[in-house]
């Protein structure tokens, strides 16, 4: 009877630890997919992000443009020489 007991007890402990060793397994792998919260930037160098463009509307069509293509006409904002002659 208590080889029975010693062989039950052996085959508990290597699958108690075959599971534990497939969850470490797991948490690395959603560890490693998971993106990092800030990307990484050198120690001493600040990240320079470019200066944001005034955006326009189009009197004509509605679009959106960067206002160093802006066209006026008649007092309107327009993206293009032929939306301004209309």
């Amino acid at each position: 009877m208590t080889r029975v007991l010693f062989w039950l007890a052996l085959v508990f402990l290597v699958l108690f630890a075959i599971r534990s060793k497939i969850r470490g397994m797991q948490q690395r792998a959603r560890a490693q997919r998971q993106p990092p919260s800030q990307p990484f930037t050198p120690p001493g160098r600040a990240r320079e992000l470019p200066d944001a463009e005034l955006m326009l509307c189009c009197a004509h069509c509605g679009v959106y443009y960067p206002a160093s293509e802006n066209v006026q006409a008649k007092g309107h904002d327009y993206c293009s020489h032929a939306h301004a002659t209309l």
